[in-house]
């Protein structure tokens, strides 16, 4: 008995050494990341290769890929991946045009500079929720903003989300007036990078500005634009909580992402192992543009060293 409390009190006593106290330290961490992450992802991906509905019962099913066959020989899924794609091309862009802009804006120094971008970084603060209930409000065809403005020039109500079109501009004009300010923060950090001898050299050699944007400012913000491509074209690929409230996908499903397909899949129609697989699938979506991104900063890089 004696030798056994002895042994435990070594083993105590190595593991909370001082050397030994890093991977002690970190397990509730790593604990937590299983529970609330590692294994919901595993659950989920298993559940994928079977038959199961949240609401029922019955033994899930094994179906092997029937599930992503089904997925992907759907219609309507390939309807929503292309309205996915209008708006995230069209808001990408959108941010790409209002970021840079204002960097170039705040790249100068002018009087209550920083006072005007704390004001104009005050939209990437906000939550999706109090975003999307704003521009809901401001679209709203009786009190809005929107068409209090409009009624200045006609006498009829303007209804913008009444239509496919207006529906989608109005997502995207949300969309990207929340996350221009976060394109700015990045092409600004490359913009203020620049030597300032490259700009007093090539005043000296009488440089057009358009030369000198290509020749010095351009290779500087490069990287910096296509990683802001990145995690914007990734992030609004996945966009959801301003569709829903928004327009909750309408009018009809003209605005029906990707993201809000399968949440109705799966939280209203309960078919919890299709749902799955539609995920799973832009999971491999999003693993195969970050892989394209570091392909292109890979052989960027090996051709400046070459």
């Amino acid at each position: 008995m004696a030798s056994t409390t002895r042994s435990n009190g070594g083993l105590w006593a190595r593991l909370t050494a001082p050397k030994n106290r890093g991977p002690l330290l970190v397990a509730p961490a790593i604990i937590v990341l299983f529970v609330m992450n590692i294994f919901p992802l595993l659950w989920s991906f298993g559940l994928s290769f079977f038959n199961y509905r949240a609401n029922r019962l019955k033994v899930p099913e094994f179906v092997g890929f029937k599930n992503f066959e089904r997925v992907l020989t759907d219609e309507k899924i390939w309807d929503r991946f292309q309205t996915t794609a209008i708006i995230v091309a069209s808001s990408v862009t959108l941010q790409l045009i209002i970021g840079f802009a204002l960097a170039m804006l705040f790249a100068k120094h002018f009087p209550m500079r920083r006072i005007i971008m704390m004001l104009v970084l005050t939209p990437m603060m906000l939550s999706f929720v109090s975003v999307g209930v704003f521009f809901k409000l401001y679209y709203e065809p009786t009190f809005g903003l929107l068409s209090y403005f409009i009624n200045f020039f006609t006498t009829e109500p303007f209804v913008l989300l009444s239509s496919s079109t207006g529906a989608l501009a109005g997502i995207v004009i949300a969309d990207a007036w929340m996350w221009s300010p976060f394109v700015m923060l990045l092409v600004l950090a490359g913009l203020v990078s620049v030597p300032k001898y490259l700009y007093e050299a090539a005043e000296i050699d009488r440089v057009s500005p358009w030369r000198r944007f290509i020749t010095i400012t351009f290779p500087y913000i490069k990287s910096l634009l296509l990683l802001a491509i990145l995690f914007r074209t990734i992030e609004t690929f996945k966009i959801f909580d301003i569709i829903y409230i928004i327009t909750e996908g309408g009018p009809g499903s003209s605005t029906e992402s990707i993201a809000v397909n399968i949440y109705r899949m799966a939280f209203q129609n309960f078919r919890t192992s299709r749902s799955g697989a539609l995920a799973y699938i832009i999971l491999f979506i999003v693993i195969v543009l970050t892989n394209l991104y570091l392909y292109s900063v890979n052989r960027r890089a090996a051709e400046e060293d070459l």
